[in-house]
């Protein structure tokens, strides 16, 4: 039937109307937030991501006991070492800031799901994620040091690990390494799904992880490819991944719609500092509402498939929740 007999405004005239038959809804405990955490006790902001912090580890561990008190279930941590070298030394230290910081937060807030990033891109002089040799990046060599980091970072307290470096098999070493050493019952969230992206440059000025020489295409994903996704995604699930993660968020919702389609994994969506920074630049402008803008992008990640949101909105979007205004 058609119009007349058809009004689909009918289900929209009114905001309590709206709200019975709207189709996706976002909730606090989908919310995971990312912090960066550095030695000292100094609290810097990111010039080119307002309003997120370096911070040290007293007021680190402030920031995660407002967010678990804001409904907030879990936070992801990236570190930024006193000295970088070609090994990314201080991300395998069972002392590093990282390590420090997961136990330090596990001490205060024993509930609030602790995940760390496994990369050595931030603690390496040459910024690439892997070791160097002769100007290529190696894949196997690698391995050993992701692993030789998450069991670290599992020892300190993390609840869950997140390998980002996009190095084959990394998962899979991974898994093996935390079995063997009776860590069976920790998840591993895989950044499955990342690409080569220019929507990461705030996220390097924070942590100074900007490359040396080149770039990173050779190990992270061709933006113009759709199907790769989806064996990559494959893989690490046959290697023992737990939850799949598709990076960046908006630009690649497809890819979201995807990984949820074919697979029974939970699937995380990064909504990463370029994204995070556009919202702000506009809003600071007074070019579009913040608010409302977290709020759409957030819900169309939802609504693409995505189960779980790493955001720097994490605050904003749990305050927003609890107070209804969303």
């Amino acid at each position: 039937m058609a119009f007349p007999i058809q009004r689909l405004r009918r289900l929209r005239q009114s905001g309590p109307i709206r709200s019975l038959v709207r189709e996706t809804r976002l909730s606090a405990d989908q919310l995971i937030l990312p912090l960066f955490v550095h030695h000292g006790t100094e609290k810097v902001e990111i010039p080119s991501m307002p309003g997120q912090y370096r911070l040290g580890i007293n007021d680190l561990v402030k920031e995660t006991t407002r967010a678990f008190q804001l409904g907030i279930p879990a936070v992801i941590l990236f570190g930024i070492p006193e000295i970088k070298d070609e090994f990314g030394s201080e991300g395998l230290d069972p002392n590093g800031i990282v390590q420090q910081a997961v136990r330090a937060i596990k001490k205060e807030t024993p509930e609030l799901v602790v995940i760390t990033d496994v990369c050595v891109d931030e603690y390496t002089s040459h910024g690439h994620c892997g070791i160097v040799k002769n100007g290529k990046i190696l894949n196997d060599e690698t391995l050993d040091l992701l692993v030789k980091m998450a069991l670290t970072h599992v020892q300190a307290g993390a609840d869950i690990v997140a390998p980002s470096d996009m190095m084959d098999g990394r998962v899979g070493a991974i898994r093996t390494a935390l079995d063997k050493s009776g860590f069976q019952d920790i998840p591993i969230l895989s950044y499955a799904v990342k690409y080569a992206s220019c929507f990461y440059a705030p996220f390097r000025d924070a942590a100074g992880s900007s490359p040396e020489f080149g770039d990173r295409k050779a190990y992270q994903m061709d933006p113009a490819n759709r199907r790769e996704a989806l064996r990559e995604a494959e893989l690490d699930i046959e290697e023992g991944a737990d939850i799949l993660m598709v990076k960046p968020a908006l630009p690649y919702l497809d890819i979201i719609r995807d990984l949820k389609d074919h697979f029974d994994l939970p699937v995380a969506a990064y909504q990463v500092s370029g994204e995070y920074a556009m919202i702000k630049a506009a809003a600071g402008k007074g070019w579009l509402d913040e608010s409302k803008a977290i709020f759409e992008s957030h819900l169309a990640m939802k609504r693409a498939g995505a189960d779980i949101f790493l955001t720097y909105f994490a605050k904003e979007m749990a305050q927003m929740l609890t107070e209804g205004q969303l």
